[in-house]
C-alpha cells in the first residue's frame, strides 16, 4: 500500500546455485542459508515486488548476471527452522556487470554498500546505484526494452 519498490543484490557461489539453475528451476527458488544477523535482517525487510541483482561471487566470476523478484516474502522453513524469501527470475543482464567494472566507476556506484560490506551475502541497493548497474549491463531482460529472446530484429 503506497510502499516504495526497494532494489537488493543476493550473492551466490555459482558452484553452489547459479543463474541457470535459477533458470532451470522454473525461475523460482527459496533464498535460504543466509546466516549472517545483518544480511537476514536485509532478507526481511524484503517485500512483494522488489528486485534483487543476480550477483555470482568466488574467484572465477564477481558480477552481477542477472535480476530476480522477491516472489514471497520472510518466512521460517518449518522443517529446520531457518528463514527464506522466495525469489523468481524476471531476465538475464544484456551484459553481465564485472565487480572490477562497477569499482571503476566514480559517480554513483563509488559508495556502493557491496563495497563498505563486501562479504556480505544480502545488500540494498540504492536506487540511483541499481539504474547505473542497469545501464553498465545494457539492461536485462524483462526490464520492457527490446526482447532478449527475439534477435533477428527486422531492419
Amino acid at each position: 500500500m503506497g510502499k516504495t519498490k526497494q532494489y537488493w543484490l543476493l550473492k551466490t557461489e555459482p558452484s553452489e546455485w547459479s543463474w541457470s539453475d535459477q533458470e532451470a528451476n522454473g525461475g523460482i527458488s527459496k533464498w535460504d542459508g543466509v546466516k549472517n544477523k545483518q544480511a537476514q535482517k536485509n532478507l526481511k525487510s524484503m517485500t512483494l515486488g522488489d528486485l534483487c541483482f543476480f550477483y555470482h561471487s568466488g574467484t572465477k566470476s564477481r558480477c552481477v548476471v542477472g535480476v530476480v523478484e522477491v516472489s514471497r516474502e520472510w518466512y521460517t522453513d518449518d522443517d529446520e527452522g531457518e528463514g527464506a524469501v522466495d525469489v523468481k527470475a524476471i531476465g538475464e543482464m544484456r551484459k553481465c556487470v564485472d565487480l572490477k567494472e562497477m569499482k571503476e566507476d566514480k559517480g554513483i556506484i563509488k559508495g556502493f554498500v557491496l563495497f563498505r560490506q563486501p562479504r556480505l551475502s544480502v545488500v540494498p541497493v540504492e536506487e540511483d546505484v541499481w539504474k547505473k548497474i542497469c545501464d553498465l549491463g545494457n539492461g536485462f531482460c524483462g526490464d520492457g526494452k527490446e526482447d532478449c529472446e527475439s534477435s533477428d530484429d527486422e531492419s
